[in-house]
């Protein structure tokens, strides 16, 4: 399995997310791509990755919650990083628009989401988008870039069917789907996953949050990503089997793994 989106490297984890990343590798997990939220999630990342640099990669963004008060300083440092490596990154994110944590500089937060938008354009990088309460602000981006668009993905959709249309009207991008399918309350997800198909789903943890059932309300793992397989396979009534061979398939054409 491929966990498309897992922060193992930060501070919840023992050990630098060492112990982590090898409970997954036990469980079957046996890639996983670390995505940046800030400049100092780059060091400890690339540590890990480097320990483990058969079942990890890594990626340099800027979370629109973590734009603190000039982040055109902090996209700076990291456009020079990136610029300097470009081989060390599978892809730009997470970036993107999030208007439920923070709602306080929405013109801020798409400037930096179009910045790092032309760095997978320039680097020819997948684009790893988080949206929440943001849609309509995350595809007025996208849609004003012309020319060819990176690969991208909604990364922890929670969105339904109706939205699944709205972002096809811009862009086609793939969808990473999480523990959220699991949840009894998330029942619009569950519905978007036909409409979605499993052609352009990926499957990640987005840990150490939204652990799937039956460990919600717990840290989540890289480990625990076989139960948000089981429930897409569920929904879409196909064997666990056949979603990990697509999913699968699908990360390595996004990341080209």
């Amino acid at each position: 399995m491929t966990d498309t989106h897992t922060h193992l490297y930060m501070s919840d984890y023992e050990d630098g997310g060492v112990l982590a990343v090898e409970r997954a590798i036990s469980s079957g997990v046996g890639m996983m791509i670390f995505p940046g939220v800030d400049f100092d999630s780059i060091a400890p990342m690339t540590i890990l990755h480097r320990r483990y640099p058969a079942n990890t990669r890594i990626a340099i963004g800027l979370h629109p919650t973590e734009l603190g008060d000039n982040p055109g300083s902090i996209l700076d440092r990291m456009e020079d990083i990136l610029e300097a490596s470009p081989e060390s990154f599978s892809a730009i994110g997470e970036t993107g628009i999030d208007l439920y944590w923070d709602k306080s500089n929405p013109e801020g937060q798409k400037e930096a989401f179009s910045r790092q938008y032309d760095w997978a354009v320039r680097h020819g990088l997948p684009l790893i988008i988080h949206c929440r309460e943001g849609l309509g602000e995350a595809l007025e981006v996208i849609a004003s870039k012309t020319g060819e668009r990176p690969k991208m993905i909604f990364h922890s959709f929670t969105y339904g069917p109706e939205e699944v249309r709205r972002i096809r009207e811009v862009c086609d991008p793939w969808f990473g789907i999480n523990g959220v399918v699991t949840f009894k309350n998330a029942a619009k997800v569950r519905e978007a996953l036909p409409e979605i198909g499993l052609d352009r789903i990926v499957l990640e943890t987005d840990s150490p949050y939204l652990a799937p059932v039956p460990h919600r309300g717990e840290r989540n793992e890289s480990s625990y990503l076989g139960s948000v397989r089981d429930k897409t396979a569920e929904v879409l009534g196909l064997s666990p089997e056949e979603v990990e061979r697509v999913t699968d398939a699908n990360a390595k054409e996004i990341f080209t793994l």
